[in-house]
């Protein structure tokens, strides 16, 4: 194949830099003949190698804006074309979308749609196949539909497709928002509520402007450190928990309702004071305006959520607008009528005044933060309506965190340019001016030339203590301030007028209290809960009635509080719990910050009012033991059944009534060792990714006759399990006794395990001696994968280059310490002896000797052939040794690559990230290798990409191996047919009757048939590994695949050829298939 180099827009024989986003595409042809070296040589791991005699390699790299020149190439047929007659691999053809890796077969690689909910608005949810369908013979009377078989095999039509489709379309006219206008605007709304424009001046006229700042602070840190809603809540520590502060959290945002309209209303009343048009009495025109205004706010929520979406836009410009008045209005010379009302504009005698507390009677620090803190607690407002936006992961810590800032920055300029500007208390009357000669006792507004001083004495209608509404006399135009107060109080209002149904909502359709399923029901396109809407009306309605916005304030406080001490214990929970599933997309997230803030929380609800903190919790606890014997028929897989998992034995009865969740699923491993101490290396393994997280079983088989059998196990089992807890390894010990291996492994497979805590791994060491091993060995070894396939378990089978098992080393060091104790022995009687006078001399310590067997070592023959032997055995043993020790060593800097070819649930992709969660691994980073069609190279890495970043799992790299389908190079083939050829029948050139008669004397054989059936796979698991040797022969782990033999359909031995030559001249390798459950989950 020749190419024009000339033109280079596409093609580049080295890439000028490696990204994460860069792809390598390699094709190859069959005949090539000689490769390009790296500049560093990896290690060499066995004793041949055949990975890097690829040649006449062509690298193609894209690059932006050289996606069209490729496709035209490919379209141009200018391509490395592998022989006609090998037409199943060829990826430049129609025929290539209906295969996997170019070959017919229903395992597929990995899509996000086997990951979705049933129900998910993102995407329909697809079926992968199932390990049955791949593992089984296929039904040879099994009538398929044309191009059926074809979208099976790539995951295109899997059945529930057509529903979930089906779904997809009623779903698309529903209304979802980004983070600037569903988190964002509606964030700082809420939280610019009432208390900015009404209340912040008095606070700061009662706290100062020192401890008002700690008060905004205070909240802040409360509310910053909080991190979900009853969602969080009820999934994290169970509906137990979940049920009762759910509760709480919607009874919180409906009186919130209250509060901001409460707010307004007392601005309305204020207005009409001035003008003197009061109705009755200030209370009852509260009362009045209140109730008018909640019933405009309920008809424009139950309107739907595009037009409150809406309404809160054009809020925000209004607010906005008001704020920016209020600062203008600050530096606008003041006249005398401002001035009689504490008005002086920015002046430091009223700075240093004003910076100090000045707490009037029954007020206190705690006391003015108690009514403040409701303020802070729109910063839930983006959340409580998480499924109305289109991705709340990015959505809502973006915006939130965002809308914290934003208001924070401003509450304090605000609050210290007012307590900058007014005095705490005036008369209103211009003509309380300075006489001379008056002794101003260091007053500010004495100074500036205003007595007050009867305030002291009689109440007074102006200043910051006195007048709520300072902001609008201090602003340039003060109806805009007006305007704002209305924009704040009413978006705050409808803010929590939606939030408190769709909470309520979301915790009857959980269904934990019976008699609220009523409140469930959602009607039209956005499910809008309109009972809960009426519900939150009613409340709100009784709240109103109050009429007195500090006595409203701090009752929302203590229920808010409540609720955030809870949401930042189920995050520490959850992350105490040490689930796998648990994993935060916050990369600055500490689980001990999370416990700090419950704790605040539940310090300030008691400094505040203890006996309403004491009401509370009780009504928690109440709630919690109504919901804990009920016992609702919900499984949210929490953390609470995740910590119960690695505790005691006695909550073990406890699990066994819970279901399995995927968010909690962890490896559960049984692992083939023997004794534990004679595989460390397998063992190792398998504990860097189930410690302290999953279960592992090390398992050994008898196989004898039974009464000895169970006298040597019963004799050793505290033995090794004292073993596995001196070296500090969390895992049991099992044994069986059985006839054969394969029996008592099977045994294993089915009753090992308690409950919840039962296997669903099955860890194996690769058979390295298989080619020497009898008959019945590799019978029962390639068995016991049927078997754990049989059981739906997964399987896991490590590979390293100096094989697993130590005995031999342990028996020599067992022989040597026997050794040293008799020689101290000796010594010990020696010494004895010459201490004793007289008792039998000589005579007495041969006899002793000789109770100690301890005889005269024998010359033997050829002593010198002997010695270069157990020379040579030493340095084989001490490689050995260092080899079972190379899983206990903190592994480098370097890479754990992941070949994930074919979807088997996520275990492939768990285990590794798992391991990159220990100390030991924490510094190897995770590279993905993916087949894909070589014509859809960009498309499948960003979509492995989007699965990923979905997964929450961090990577180095994406490499996606457009050519796995071709044919490898004919050196490599000639290894694997010369490793196969002693186990070939070859009956095809023999006459039939002979070649029945082999078949039936050794039916273990490779059949000529089979060989020519199964072509393309034994070429694709050749053709794996010389990708191996060129993209990882320097990777500290490989994770890789494991390649199903259907039963029936291919011999033990070409089976375990299809394993030698796939990891051969390999790092140590797991071949990893999981048992096509979804064990991975994008969805907290």
């Amino acid at each position: 194949m020749s190419l024009n180099t000339s033109s280079n827009v596409f093609l580049d024989s080295v890439p000028s830099n490696s990204n994460r986003f860069q792809v390598n595409i390699i094709n190859e042809s069959h005949d090539s003949s000689a490769a390009v070296s790296d500049s560093t040589d990896p290690p060499h791991y066995e004793e041949t190698s055949f990975g890097d005699e690829t040649p006449n390699r062509l690298r193609i790299s894209f690059r932006p804006g050289n996606r069209e020149c490729y496709d035209n190439f490919l379209q141009n047929g200018e391509t490395a074309k592998t022989d006609a007659s090998f037409h199943a691999y060829d990826s430049h053809t129609n025929t290539y979308y209906l295969q996997t890796f170019g070959h017919n077969t229903v395992d597929a690689v990995p899509k996000i749609e086997y990951y979705r909910n049933t129900g998910s608005v993102s995407g329909p949810k697809v079926s992968r196949p199932s390990l049955l369908e791949i593992h089984e013979q296929l039904a040879k009377n099994v009538t398929v539909a044309p191009g059926s078989a074809d979208r099976v095999a790539n995951g295109d039509g899997m059945p529930g497709e057509e529903q979930a489709e089906n779904k997809e379309e009623d779903t698309a006219g529903v209304v979802k928002f980004g983070w600037v206008k569903g988190v964002l605007v509606r964030c700082m709304l809420n939280i610019w509520g009432v208390m900015l424009f009404i209340r912040l001046s008095w606070i700061v006229g009662e706290a100062g402007i020192g401890l008002g700042v700690i008060i905004i602070g205070l909240s802040v840190v409360v509310t910053t450190l909080t991190g979900g809603a009853y969602y969080l809540i009820s999934r994290s520590l169970g509906p137990e928990f979940g049920g009762s502060i759910g509760l709480i959290f919607a009874f919180a945002n409906a009186v919130a309702v209250a509060m901001y309209v409460v707010g307004f209303a007392e601005t309305v009343v204020d207005l009409l004071k001035e003008s003197d048009s009061m109705m009755v009495d200030q209370t009852n025109d509260i009362r009045i305006i209140g109730s008018i205004t909640v019933v405009i706010l309920l008809g424009i929520s139950v309107a739907g959520m595009e037009w409150e979406a809406k309404a809160q836009v054009i809020l925000l410009i209004i607010l906005l607008i008001a704020i920016a008045n209020f600062f203008i209005g600050t530096v606008i010379p003041s006249n005398n009528e401002k001035k009689s009302k504490g008005f002086f504009n920015y002046q430091a005698s009223i700075f240093a005044e004003n910076f100090g507390p000045s707490f009037t009677k029954g007020e206190g620090f705690f006391s003015v933060f108690a009514i403040f803190f409701p303020a802070a607690t729109g910063i839930l407002a983006g959340a409580n309506i998480s499924g109305d936006l289109e991705d709340p992961q990015d959505a809502i810590p973006r915006g939130t965190m965002l809308a914290i800032f934003i208001t924070t920055v401003a509450y304090i300029g605000v609050a210290i340019c007012v307590a900058s500007c007014v005095v705490r208390d005036a008369t209103g009357s211009v003509n309380d001016t300075i006489v001379s000669g008056m002794n101003c006792n260091g007053s500010a507004a004495c100074g500036l030339g205003y007595d007050f001083s009867r305030c002291r004495y009689e109440p007074c209608q102006y200043g910051l203590m006195n007048n709520f509404q300072v902001m609008s006399m201090v602003s340039g135009f003060g109806p805009l301030i007006t305007a704002g107060i209305f924009s704040a109080t009413l978006s705050s209002a409808l803010a929590s007028l939606v939030s408190a149904p769709k909470v309520f909502q979301a915790l009857c359709k959980d269904n934990i209290f019976k008699g609220l399923q009523f409140f469930a029901k959602g009607y039209g396109k956005n499910n809008e809960p309109l009972r809960g809407y009426f519900l939150t009306f009613l409340i709100a309605m009784a709240f109103i009635l109050i009429a007195e916005l500090n006595v409203i304030a701090p009752i929302i406080s203590n229920f808010f509080l409540a609720s955030y001490a809870l949401i930042n214990f189920s995050c520490f929970h959850a992350s105490y719990a040490k689930s796998p599933g648990w994993r935060p997309a916050y990369g600055i997230y500490n689980m001990w910050v999370s416990l700090f803030g419950a704790v605040l929380c539940c310090a300030v609800m008691f400094v505040i009012n203890w006996w309403a903190a004491v009401i509370t919790y009780v009504i928690e606890l109440s709630l919690y033991i109504y919901v804990t014997y009920k016992k609702p028929d919900v499984n949210w897989g929490s953390s609470t059944q995740a910590l119960s998992y690695v505790s005691a034995l006695d909550n073990a009865l406890e699990l066994t009534t819970v279901e399995d969740h995927v968010k909690n699923f962890r490896p559960q491993c049984i692992v083939l060792t023997g004794g534990p101490m004679t595989r460390p290396a397998l063992l190792d393994i398998t504990h860097a990714f189930t410690k302290n997280s999953g279960l592992c079983i090390c398992c050994e088989v008898f196989v004898g006759p039974r009464k000895l059998c169970v006298k040597e196990m019963n004799s050793g089992m505290a033995k090794k399990q004292a073993w596995l807890i001196k070296n500090k390894i969390k895992a049991f010990y099992a044994a069986v006794a059985a006839d054969c291996f394969r029996d008592g492994v099977r045994s294993l497979l089915q009753a090992s395990g308690l409950g919840r805590m039962k296997p669903n791994t099955l860890v194996i060491g690769y058979k390295k001696n298989w080619r020497k091993a009898p008959l019945t060995e590799i019978e029962n070894y390639v068995g016991i994968i049927h078997d754990a396939f049989d059981f739906e378990i997964g399987v896991v089978i490590v590979r390293i280059s100096q094989g697993f098992d130590i005995s031999q080393v342990l028996q020599v060091q067992d022989e040597l310490e026997k050794l040293e104790q008799e020689r101290l022995a000796l010594e010990a009687t020696i010494k004895d002896n010459e201490c004793a006078e007289g008792s039998g001399g000589i005579r007495g310590l041969f006899k002793k000797a000789g109770k100690l067997n301890i005889t005269k070592p024998t010359p033997k023959k050829d002593s010198s052939i002997n010695s270069v032997q157990s020379m040579h055995v030493g340095e084989f043993n001490q490689k050995l040794v260092e080899a079972s020790a190379q899983f206990k060593r903190k592994q480098g800097k370097g890479t754990i690559d992941v070949w994930w070819l074919f979807d088997d649930g996520g275990l492939t992709l768990l285990i590794p990230y798992i391991l990159t969660l220990r100390k030991k691994w924490k510094d190897c980073k995770l590279r993905i290798y993916v087949g894909g069609k070589i014509n859809r190279i960009e498309e499948e890495k960003l979509a492995m990409a989007s699965l990923l970043s979905k997964f929450r799992i961090k990577f180095a790299d994406i490499h996606i191996i457009g050519d796995i389908n071709i044919k490898p190079n004919k050196e490599s083939w000639k290894v694997f047919e010369e490793m196969i050829e002693p186990y070939r029948l070859h009956e095809s050139c023999k006459d039939l009757t002979t070649a029945e008669k082999l078949k039936r004397e050794t039916p273990w054989k490779i059949t000529d048939v089979e060989l020519e059936t199964v072509k393309e796979k034994s070429y694709r698991q050749v053709r794996l590994n010389e990708l191996l040797q060129e993209h990882s022969r320097a990777a500290n782990l490989i994770v890789l695949s494991l390649p199903v033999a259907r039963k029936g359909s291919i011999s033990d031995l070409l089976y375990l050829a299809w394993l030698e030559i796939l990891t051969k001249n390999l790092p140590p390798v797991l071949l990893v298939r999981g048992n096509h459950k979804n064990v991975l989950t994008f969805y907290s």
